[in-house]
């Protein structure tokens, strides 16, 4: 089979973020703190590329053979083809007595150069990995002699069309950058712990790539049992689709009136007010009308189990159930604390490319936990909304305001602009009772009457919606006066 220039790593996103792969016969510096990755990435580049005809072969500098291999043991992969060299002190590879009679400065490192050189010429690999090019660092006693060596030994890699990853720490790079100016690339593994949600924060970052694009910035990475997956940061162009004649309606006359038949197909709409006043519920009653007309679609919960969400659908007469059996409804209750951005976003992806046509997200709240240890939430929310948008995907965002009453805020984040159509809720105050209204704030693609409108929700008639509120004002204020 004709291998192409490209060596793919057939790692969940890695491949994304490279655009295809690594280039062929090129060397690349993997660079990380004790525990980001690098040993885990390096070995399972090996491993699948190894089921895909390459020779692999790994030589390690400071693991012992049987440490190396009781700690890849867990993810359960298949390493018996892979030729794995122990070259750490005290190995079989090793003069062992010549190591302890003379000085390391006379003896050691000419001797690890000379086993390496050796190895490599003996097996010809075509993809390769030494862990790591820091202990031969360390072992040096000159500067200009490693620099030197490092420069012949990726040429000669080079020369023998052979795919290598050497393995270095961080530290040394930002002390010493001759041996990242000798590479081809650099690829920086990252792992901090977050102040507020106290959990590790590991991402994968590509500072260097010669010969060929990739996508830039920090992009997550999570170790699981099947080894490591990628969320890649994609950058979403925010294009409309072509926009659909076709409405999104609740099937309230009162209330599809107060909205001129209803919200137009693909557009994104906040529906905003504070605790039970009735956002997720207007919401699924849209998710229950497009569903009506054989809608596919998704809801996101932050907050609810979806037992919870169908036993409240049902309270007020909306039967969701028929359409989760049929799997034209899907409901996933996600917990904020263990979500990265991208990765979210990547479900909401695989969801529109598999059929969704409407999606809801309850709530922002929840959202932006997930969010608020990567950057700006206002950025990740246009970037969702972009990628739904251009793919002609109606959305709905639920929103909860701190104040009950008082002083009026679509939202505490800062992003109504991004949003086509807002709808608040709100309670009020009158005649001795609290009441809860609703009107339309904004409407981009069309028009819609400004009235405030009484709306209730209860268990016996599910959701009412009343006239214009006439000869009242301050309604907004939740303190209204009667005229």
């Amino acid at each position: 089979m004709m291998k192409t220039n490209i060596l793919k790593t057939y790692i969940h996103g890695l491949d994304v973020i490279l655009k295809g792969g690594f280039i062929r016969s090129h060397t690349y510096l993997l660079t990380g703190t004790a525990g980001t990755g690098k040993t885990i990435l390096s070995f399972q580049i090996i491993k699948n590329n190894l089921e895909k005809g390459e020779k692999c072969m790994y030589i390690t500098l400071q693991e012992p053979y049987k440490t190396l291999i009781d700690n890849i043991k867990p993810f359960g992969w298949k390493l018996d083809d892979i030729k794995i060299v122990d070259l750490t002190p005290g190995s079989k590879n090793l003069n062992l007595e010549q190591y302890q009679i003379f000085s390391p400065h006379e003896v050691e490192i000419s001797e690890i150069w000379e086993q390496i050189f050796e190895k490599i010429e003996e097996y010809r690999p075509t993809l390769l990995v030494i862990d790591s090019i820091t202990f031969l660092q360390y072992q040096s006693f000159d500067e200009y002699q490693f620099r030197k060596h490092i420069i012949e030994f990726v040429n000669y890699l080079n020369s023998i069309e052979c795919t290598s990853f050497l393995l270095y720490e961080p530290s040394e790079l930002v002390r010493d950058i001759s041996l990242a100016l000798s590479v081809d690339g650099v690829i920086s593994l990252s792992r901090v712990l977050s102040e507020s949600r106290v959990i590790d924060i590991r991402a994968v970052e590509i500072q260097k790539m010669r010969g060929s694009d990739y996508l830039s910035g920090l992009h997550s990475l999570r170790i699981t049992s099947q080894g490591i997956v990628i969320y890649p940061h994609i950058i979403e162009s925010g294009k409309y689709s072509k926009i659909s004649e076709e409405k999104l309606f609740t099937g309230i006359k009162e209330l599809d009136e107060l909205l001129k038949g209803g919200i137009e197909e693909g557009t994104s709409t906040l529906i905003t007010g504070p605790t039970g006043v009735g956002k997720s519920t207007l919401g699924i009653l849209f998710l229950y009308q497009a569903l009506e007309k054989g809608k596919h679609a998704v809801l996101y919960s932050f907050e609810e189990s979806k037992e919870y969400i169908v036993k409240r659908a049902t309270n007020i007469k909306i039967n969701i159930l028929p359409y989760l059996e049929a799997q034209k409804l899907k409901i996933m209750h996600i917990n904020p604390l263990e979500l990265y951005p991208d990765e979210f976003l990547e479900f909401v992806r695989r969801d529109v490319f598999e059929g969704a046509n409407i999606i809801m997200i309850d709530s922002l709240k929840g959202y932006y936990l997930s969010m608020e240890q990567f950057g700006s939430m206002l950025a990740n929310v246009q970037n969702m909304i972009n990628f739904l948008r251009t793919n002609g995907v109606s959305t709905i965002l639920i929103n909860e305001v701190a104040q009950i009453t008082g002083d009026l805020s679509l939202t505490e984040f800062g992003i109504s602009y991004i949003i086509d159509n807002a709808l608040l809720l709100r309670y009020a105050e009158l005649n001795g009772q609290l009441i809860r209204v609703i009107g339309c704030v904004k409407k981009r693609l069309g028009d819609f009457e400004p009235d405030i409108r009484e709306i209730k929700i209860n268990n016996n008639e599910g959701i009412k919606v009343g006239k214009k509120l006439e000869n009242v004002y301050g309604i907004l204020t939740g303190v209204p006066t009667i005229k």
